[in-house]
């Protein structure tokens, strides 16, 4: 109000005590410096607005601007009497935690005694010009400048994130606990790291259903929309989780996942079936009421029969889309023929008997061929799973090694920044006079130094160890249908060769 002055100063009391009342980390540095320095990593810009403001703004009959001002006014005052110690106190905390500061300086919004009054129902065209302008440019920074919240490494901080930190602070203060800043974000990424795997796992879900038509023509065609959905899916959780640790909810979402790809598997080939039934029993219909009625009883019965039954064949060849099932549907329907058609090749008059067991020979190698064909769709089909396992397992280690890198990148200029936040104040202290404080911030500046040194050196070695790890983990949770489709791999392939040999 009007001015910043001693007065002013002591009643932001407050920001001397905040080492007290919040804590960065949960367990105290074995090396006892204080971990005030973090801080600075998420704590806001500082703004001080000074209303009704009537000093001329010049230092030593010089010119000055706001920010100048409030530099000024933030000087440590040179002295040992404990008076000088407590007004420099919030001095040396608003310098020490807010690296940007700014200040605004506003005239009385009108010199008319009852516009004052009654200030709150004044017109703003009745507002001084002066004090309008001033408005508007402190205005124009706010929305122009003013960042986002957030916490430590960038995460930022939404209303619901608010919500939920303001509840954890009040209740650390209940119990009688000092809040800790740290305790505070692992329980709200707990939280929000839920709700992106389940957003994740609904976008999955939502974009499925949306591109694939079932049947698909073949099983790689709805394997290619998975990989689709889940990178896209995958891309979705990174953006909205943070600090989940060990990958918990990572490896969570990628089992979701193939539980969701299971059922849209069993739905096509669910589809394809009853697509494909419903074809063939059109197509056959004239068929089936040709044998109940008798129509192939006959001489030459069996060579009109097998005239029938391969335009059914060429039939359903030609019908579209009939998906990973078709096949089998129609190897399935050629068994129910077999007893059929021996019957009318036995009754056929009109063939000798050697042309019947040739007839029973070629029947038994053509129905030994499709099933060759089906043995070789399911080996097929199992390698295209496989491959498409190893595809997901690929994905969520490219993404998370992207996340990590891009964590550290921000780490890395989120400690640098505070290292040179932290010598500027060093150095503005020993400019100012003050060497001993200038001294006494050695000790946060050199374990700074060291954090960051670390943080540069131990760049590949952590991210490796971290993605080895998740490696590991999602190849067991993958593991699982892995060896079942081994299993089935090796008796397809046992088949395969036992049926070889009948050629």
């Amino acid at each position: 109000m009007s001015t910043i002055n001693h007065q002013a100063l002591e009643q932001l009391h407050y920001v001397t005590e905040l080492t007290e009342l919040i804590k960065a980390k949960s367990n105290p540095r074995p090396d006892g410096v204080e971990d005030s320095t973090e801080f600075v990593s998420f704590f806001p810009d500082f703004i001080w607005t000074v209303r009704d403001f009537t000093l001329e703004l010049k230092l030593n009959g010089d010119p000055i601007t706001e920010d100048e001002y409030l530099e000024n006014a933030l000087k440590l005052i040179q002295g040992k009497n404990p008076k000088v110690q407590t007004s420099n106190l919030p001095r040396e905390c608003i310098r020490l935690f807010f690296p940007k500061r700014k200040c605004f300086v506003f005239d009385r919004p009108t010199h008319d005694k009852d516009l004052l009054a009654n200030i709150e129902k004044v017109a703003e065209k009745q507002l001084d010009p002066k004090f309008q302008e001033q408005t508007n440019i402190f205005c124009s920074y706010i929305f122009t400048h003013a960042r986002t919240k957030t916490l430590r490494e960038g995460i930022t901080v939404t209303g619901n994130r608010l919500g939920t930190l303001a509840v954890t602070y009040v209740d650390a203060i209940n119990s009688g606990a000092v809040p800790c800043l740290e305790n505070a974000v692992i329980t709200l990424a707990q939280r929000e790291n839920s709700a992106a795997m389940q957003r994740a796992a609904d976008y999955y879900s939502q974009q499925m259903a949306q591109r694939v038509k079932l049947p698909t023509d073949t099983l790689q065609e709805l394997l290619d929309v998975h990989a689709a959905c889940e990178r896209e899916a995958i891309a979705v959780f990174m953006e909205h989780s943070f600090k989940d640790g060990n990958q918990e909810f990572q490896k969570k979402l990628v089992e979701i996942t193939m539980n969701k790809k299971g059922d849209f598997l069993l739905q096509n080939e669910e589809s394809s079936v009853q697509y494909c039934q419903a074809k063939l029993n059109e197509l056959s219909k004239g068929l089936m009421e040709s044998i109940s009625a008798g129509s192939f009883s006959v001489p030459g019965g069996h060579k009109l029969y097998m005239e029938t039954k391969e335009k059914i064949e060429q039939d359903y060849w030609q019908v579209p889309r009939k998906g990973v099932k078709a096949k089998e549907v129609f190897q399935r329907f050629l068994e129910s023929q077999v007893v059929i058609e021996k019957s009318i090749l036995q009754s056929d008059k009109a063939l000798t008997d050697r042309e019947k067991a040739v007839a029973v020979d070629r029947a038994k190698k053509e129905a030994a061929e499709k099933e060759q064909e089906l043995l070789k769709q399911k080996l097929q089909e199992q390698q295209q799973q496989m491959e498409a396992q190893e595809k997901s397992l690929k994905e969520n280690i490219a993404q998370l090694k992207e996340k990590l890198q891009m964590e550290r990148e921000h780490l890395l200029r989120e400690q640098n920044m505070m290292l040179e936040h932290k010598l500027k104040v060093q150095k503005d202290l020993l400019d100012e006079g003050f060497k001993k404080k200038s001294e006494e911030m050695n000790a946060e500046i050199n374990q700074l130094k060291h954090v960051i040194d670390t943080t540069k050196n131990d760049d590949t070695p952590w991210i490796a160890r971290t993605l080895d790890k998740l490696g590991d983990e999602l190849t067991s949770i993958l593991s699982a249908p892995a060896k079942l489709i081994g299993q089935v791999v090796k008796g397809v392939s046992s088949l395969f060769k036992k049926h070889k040999l009948l050629f």
